[in-house]
């Protein structure tokens, strides 16, 4: 395949897209790293608190998981930083972008884990139980209308075959 058969869209080549996209990534990157930054900051303070040793068993299980989670979510959200980093000037940015591209679906992915199951701990305690789960279920199915639903119905819709 020659340079101008692999050229379709935009007038670039397979360089010039890795680096648009590469810019795209990072920019959509640090919007999520900042929003699972601050709610895990938020988490490793909450065994600090006087009312985490009057948590029962069960909500502090929930709260382990919602630690590791945001942990996770962290890692994975922090690691196309990295990956940039360690393979800069290596001629291998388009492989990085789909690394990095995989890490971020599975950092967004570990986010939404790790607010339902925050969600789940903050009205268990405030609320006593009461209908939790039909909250939380309620908000899970707004992320996922917002982060994959709306997404991919455009994604369906706009793109020309």
């Amino acid at each position: 395949m020659t340079d101008q058969e692999r050229r379709q869209g935009r007038d670039e080549s397979e360089e010039e897209r890795a680096d648009r996209m590469w810019g795209e990534l990072i920019q959509e990157v640090r919007v999520a790293q900042t929003g699972v930054q601050i709610l895990f900051g938020f988490l490793l303070t909450v065994v600090f608190q006087q009312k985490y040793a009057e948590l029962s068993d069960v909500d502090r299980t929930i709260y382990i998981v919602t630690v590791v989670l945001g942990a996770a979510a962290t890692g994975a959200l922090i690691g196309p930083v990295s990956l940039h980093r360690l393979v800069a000037g290596r001629k291998v940015k388009p492989q990085a972008v789909r690394l990095a591209s995989g890490l971020t679906q599975i950092g967004l992915f570990l986010l939404l884990a790790t607010m339902a199951a925050a969600l789940v701990l903050i009205l268990r305690v405030a609320t006593g139980g009461s209908k939790v789960t039909w909250v939380v279920v309620a908000v899970v199915v707004w992320y996922l209308v917002c982060w994959y639903g709306l997404p991919l119905w455009s994604r369906r819709r706009h793109t020309t075959r």
